[in-house]
């Protein structure tokens, strides 16, 4: 495991208590950066805090007001806020947007766009304030290329990936810099939300006719997470096993 220094850094990972988010939960702690973990499940945050000895906070990411509650109480208690990494997601109904139900729709959004929005929207200035900071939102490929009968979790991370680039600009003065990673699937928790169809029909379009492991998301996102990575900002790293190319 290649080394990246991340001693005395505090990191926020929303979604941290399983899958993406706790590898990359890991990974930090490996590094050397106190982690607390936003995640709605208080019974497996618990035991993934138990375990890796990292802090958690339960804010719905939906509520905007909770999410500002839960950013203040994070940077009282490690003494600021150097690295966030907006994770947390859902993966919605799998149909036609002929068939998709009206309120799916927002709800999907609502987690997937809103909820990175209102954590960058609450962390930023945290980060602007102090001269430095590092911003990772975990899109998806999907948002890149679209996946048939995934619209709403395609446009809501189309919209992460745009929201990263506005953000990015923002703040590229500051030395905060705002990037995203665009992965393949991943074999986690998320997969429970998805027709074995769709599963198949993402793998087919991997050339290298596998799922991302999250070790290899996390080790993506602990560079980004770095200071080393001083020059790129608002920029999309593909994770994808071949299958986007730009």
């Amino acid at each position: 495991m290649n080394a990246y220094d991340l001693k005395g850094r505090k990191a926020i990972i929303t979604g941290g208590a399983q899958g993406i988010g706790r590898a990359i939960a890991e990974r930090f702690i490996a590094s050397g950066a106190t982690v607390t973990i936003w995640d709605v499940d208080r019974e497996t945050a618990e035991a993934m805090c138990a375990e890796t000895g990292a802090n958690f906070v339960t804010p719905e990411l939906t509520d905007w007001e909770a999410v500002q509650s839960a950013a203040a109480r994070s940077n009282a208690e490690m003494g600021g806020i150097d690295i966030l990494v907006c994770n947390a997601g859902v993966a919605g109904m799998n149909t036609t947007v002929a068939d998709y139900p009206v309120e799916e729709w927002r709800r999907v959004l609502d987690v997937n766009l809103n909820g990175v929005f209102y954590c960058c929207k609450a962390v930023s200035p945290i980060m602007a304030k102090a001269g430095y900071g590092r911003i990772v939102n975990v899109a998806s490929i999907a948002g890149k290329e679209g996946n048939p009968n995934a619209s709403a979790y395609s446009a809501s991370k189309a919209g992460v990936i745009a929201l990263t680039k506005s953000l990015g600009k923002e703040l590229a003065d500051r030395d905060v810099a705002v990037n995203c990673i665009t992965p393949a699937a991943a074999k986690t928790a998320i997969f429970d939300q998805m027709t074995e169809e769709h599963i198949n029909y993402m793998l087919s379009k991997i050339p290298r006719a596998r799922f991302v492991k999250v070790d290899e998301i996390a080790a993506l996102v602990a560079w980004l997470a770095s200071e080393e990575n001083s020059f790129t900002t608002g920029g999309v790293f593909d994770i994808s096993g071949g299958r986007a190319t730009y």
